[in-house]
């Protein structure tokens, strides 16, 4: 990625299939309380290492696997079009999702 994009932190989404004794369990792991909590879906800031964790919630994983997605917290939607442009140009094929905030 160009220098001038402010990444700020690797983000990993993963499903479970429980997320109040994910929260509990991860709570425990980290020594850390998340940072957003809704039905469904929590969040992890974690500064040490820096790393952007969410649980989402899914009943049945099967077929749909632990791992829900990969990617970068950037500091601005312009980083992301930035590096969506960069990758474009780059010959990689990406794919759209705006106004979606993890």
């Amino acid at each position: 990625m160009p220098s001038t994009i402010g990444v700020l932190k690797p983000h990993i989404s993963i499903n479970v299939r429980n997320v109040e004794r994910s929260i509990a369990f991860y709570r425990q792991m980290l020594g850390i309380e998340p940072s957003k909590v809704r039905t469904g879906y929590a969040k992890f800031d974690i500064q040490n290492p820096p790393l952007n964790l969410a649980l989402n919630e899914v009943a049945d994983l099967t077929g749909a696997g632990a791992l829900s997605h990969l990617g970068f917290q950037v500091a601005s939607t312009d980083d992301v079009l930035a590096i969506r442009k960069e990758w474009a140009e780059a010959g990689l094929i990406t794919r759209d999702e705006m106004d979606t905030n993890c």
